[in-house]
């Protein structure tokens, strides 16, 4: 069977929602009508991790695992850790964009068997964090403002690794210093840029509307897009990095990984085969080579 682009899937994700095809055509309309109402509702649904995070079901976590709450800026973050082996070198883990961290416990536990620390962090507006709306810049503030409070409680902070969207914001804070000796990419996407036009291309936005709502989010935001980009972070990052994608897979194109490995000196890509953009998250061979990897 013929892989799905980016488009396909990001067309057949969105279209599975009756709402979010009336808000497809209510967008549509906008534009026509009042260019400024479409340009900050295309903001506003750009920037709502989906699917919404009272659709997904959890399973309980292990009363092993203890959970704390921690205020950052409009919402909140969740961090999960084990009571066990407190004093072993710490690795953060963070998921991707409309994820949750149950999503990165099958590595948690594989980091946990290597003789290190999990940590698991939850992104503001995803499972138990507070907030609405959440972005690229905001995940890669939550990295850092992470690492520096789990670093002021007295641990050692040894590596990071990160999923899709929070992978691009892993490589991002690596570049400005974040204090890890190790970087894990799982499925990075390479270009923040290039998901704006999928996204208009997905809701019929008109290239007018989708530059200004990047407009929109940069002048928030205070960053430009490209700067999240391999190009321009790569060569900042001195850090032993691992990157792990699918070559099918259909959300983060295989090249996006490439593109991460060739701009980060010594950076080694793993790729996989037959495991798409999520499986990769729970298959036993990588989570042993991650595992591996992560050992000090």
């Amino acid at each position: 069977m013929t892989p799905r682009t980016a488009l396909q899937a990001t067309s057949a994700f969105y279209q599975a929602s009756p709402g979010l095809r009336l808000f497809r055509w209510g967008l549509a309309a906008s534009q026509r009508l009042s260019p400024a109402l479409a340009v900050r509702a295309a903001f506003r649904l750009f920037c709502t991790p989906l699917p919404p995070r009272w659709l997904q079901r959890r399973s309980p976590w292990d009363p092993e695992w203890r959970r704390e709450s921690w205020p950052f800026e409009d919402g909140s973050l969740t961090v999960y850790a084990p009571a066990a082996a407190p004093h072993a070198p710490l690795v953060l883990l963070a998921h991707g964009w409309g994820g949750h961290a149950g999503q990165m416990l099958p590595l948690a536990e594989a980091v946990a068997r290597a003789g290190l620390r999990p940590v698991l962090l939850e992104m503001p507006a995803h499972g138990a964090s507070a907030g609405s709306i959440s972005n690229l810049p905001q995940f890669a503030r939550a990295l850092e403002y992470a690492a520096a409070r789990l670093q002021q409680q007295g641990h050692s902070l040894h590596a990071l690794a990160a999923h899709s969207l929070a992978a691009n914001a892993a490589a991002y804070a690596a570049s400005r210093g974040l204090p890890v000796q190790r970087l894990v990419l799982l499925a990075p996407p390479s270009s923040p840029l290039e998901y704006t036009r999928l996204f208009a291309a997905v809701f019929g936005l008109s290239e007018g509307t989708r530059a200004r709502m990047q407009a929109r989010i940069e002048a928030r935001e205070g960053i430009l897009m490209r700067q999240f980009e391999p190009a321009q972070v790569g060569p900042r990052i001195a850090r032993r990095t691992l990157v792990v994608h699918d070559r099918a897979d259909s959300i983060n194109r295989f090249a996006d990984g490439e593109a991460f490995a060739g701009a980060i000196a010594g950076a080694r890509l793993q790729a996989t085969e037959g495991l798409g953009h999520r499986r990769i998250l729970r298959d036993p061979g990588v989570l042993e080579q991650v595992a591996a990897f992560l050992q000090p």
